[in-house]
């Protein structure tokens, strides 16, 4: 059965797993995800949904899985530059910024 983000959060949190949400506030340039694209994330890791198309969703997991224990929100930003590119990045040339808050 195929469940929205949101709809897979509540059923996570329903079975008592501890969750946070990852949204999509701003792009700029060439972006993979539009704003409001979200990716929910459980305590052990899983995720459903996207918001970078597969650029940026293991760096935005591991800190989810930050903020899932601290209760901490956090805004992170994501683009491709010279100095950066053996980090992750946006291979598109885009930037974008997510916010990830932990949803109970």
């Amino acid at each position: 059965m195929d469940h929205t983000v949101l709809e897979t959060a509540s059923i996570w949190l329903g079975e008592g797993r501890k969750v946070a949400l990852a949204t999509v506030i701003e792009t700029w340039g060439s972006a993979p995800q539009p704003v409001g694209s979200q990716l929910v994330i459980d305590g052990a890791g899983h995720f459903m949904g996207s918001v970078s198309g597969g650029c940026v969703e293991g760096a935005v997991v591991t800190e989810a899985l930050d903020i899932i224990q601290t209760g901490t929100p956090k805004v992170m930003s994501f683009g491709v530059a010279d100095e950066t590119a053996w980090k992750v990045g946006l291979a598109c040339g885009g930037k974008i910024r997510v916010y990830v808050e932990p949803v109970s």
